[in-house]
C-alpha cells in the first residue's frame, strides 16, 4: 500500500552525555550522526511496516542532501525531493542525557523552503493515504506548501492525517485547527493536545472530532488512545529501556497508520503504534536500524 509522507528530511546530529552539559566549557559525549526529519522517519518506520512510502521534502543541492536520499532510497522509501540550490539540507542538533530525554538544536535548511510548487501531483498517483508532518504547517514560510498538500490529497481522493509535532510551536490552535479542517486522523502527543484543547488528557479530544474525523494521541508512559465518535480507546505502553527518545512519536505514527489503514481494530491500531514507538527508543536515532531491503 502506498502512502505519501509530506515532511523533513535532514541528518540528526546525536550527542549523548551522561553529565550535564557544562556552558562554556567541554562535555564529553558519544556522537553518531543518522537520518532524521520527521517526515523522513516517519517514512522509515512505514517501510519497516511493509508500506510502501513515498516522500515529499526539499533537501539542498549537498553532501547531506544526497547522503539522506541514498540512505533512504536504500531502506525502501522512495524519494520525492525538491532540490534547494541556496539552503542547506536541515539538520538537527540531538542533545540526549543520560536518561534517553532529548532535546532538539533545529536548523530545517531547505525544508523551510518548501514550496506548494514541490508538492508533484505524480508524487500521489497510486497513493492511499497522505501524512502531513505538523512542522510543515506551523513555519509560515512552509505553511502554503502543507495546504496545498493536503487540498491536493482530499482532490485525489486519498485519506489524510496529521501530526502537530511541536506543542510549542501551536501558538494560534485556532489557526491550527483550521489548517487540518477535514483531515480524517490527528496524530498528538499530550502537550500537542494540551495546546490544542487547553487539556492534555484523551478525553479532551472530543472537542476536536467537529474538525477532523478522529485522534489518536499517545502519552508517552502512560500508553495511547483513540478517540472517536465511538469513544476512547486505552492501551498500555511496552516497557523499553529509553537510550534516546528522538523520532519516538514518528514510529507511533507510522504503527498506527499502518494498522489504520489496513482496517485493523481499534486496539491493534494503537498497539503497533506502541510498540514501533518501543523499538524506536532503544535505540540511538530516529530511524529503524534494520529497514535496508
Amino acid at each position: 500500500m502506498r502512502v505519501v509522507v509530506v515532511g523533513d528530511a535532514g541528518l540528526d546530529v546525536v550527542a549523548r552525555h551522561a553529565e550535564p552539559v557544562v556552558h562554556g566549557g567541554d562535555s564529553r559525549a558519544r556522537v553518531r550522526v543518522a537520518g532524521g526529519g520527521a517526515g523522513a522517519n516517519t517514512a522509515a518506520w512505514l517501510r519497516e511496516a511493509g508500506a510502501d512510502p513515498v516522500l515529499l521534502a526539499r533537501v539542498g543541492d549537498d553532501a547531506a542532501g544526497r547522503l539522506v536520499r541514498a540512505e533512504l532510497e536504500a531502506a525502501g522509501v522512495r524519494c520525492a525531493f525538491a532540490v534547494d540550490p541556496e539552503a542547506a539540507t536541515c539538520c538537527v542538533v540531538v542533545l540526549v542525557d543520560g536518561e534517553g530525554q532529548r532535546s532538539m538544536l533545529p536548523d530545517r535548511g531547505a525544508n523551510q523552503r518548501f514550496h506548494p510548487a514541490d508538492v508533484d501531483p505524480a508524487a500521489l498517483a497510486g497513493a492511499a493515504h497522505l501524512h502531513l508532518s505538523g512542522y510543515v504547517l506551523l513555519d509560515p514560510s512552509s505553511r502554503p506548501a502543507g495546504l496545498a498538500a493536503l487540498a491536493a490529497a482530499r482532490d485525489a481522493g486519498l485519506t489524510t492525517s496529521v501530526d502537530p509535532q511541536a506543542a510549542a510551536l501551536i501558538t494560534d490552535p485556532a489557526a491550527f485547527l483550521a489548517d487540518v479542517r477535514g483531515v480524517d486522523l490527528l496524530l498528538p502527543n499530550a502537550a500537542e493536545l494540551r495546546a490544542l484543547t487547553g487539556d492534555g488528557t484523551p478525553e479532551s479530544a472530543k472537542d476536536l472530532l467537529g474538525t477532523v474525523g478522529a485522534v489518536a494521541v499517545t502519552t508517552g508512559p502512560a500508553g495511547a488512545a483513540w478517540v472517536d465518535a465511538e469513544g476512547v480507546v486505552r492501551v498500555p505502553a511496552e516497557e523499553a529501556e529509553c537510550v534516546d527518545s528522538t523520532g519516538a512519536g514518528d514510529a507511533f505514527d507510522a504503527g498506527v497508520l499502518w494498522s489504520w489503514l489496513r482496517a485493523e481494530p481499534v486496539p491493534e491500531r494503537l498497539r503497533t503504534g506502541v510498540r514501533l514507538a518501543a523499538r524506536a527508543v532503544r535505540q540511538v536515532g530516529a530511524q529503524p536500524r534494520l529497514s535496508r531491503r
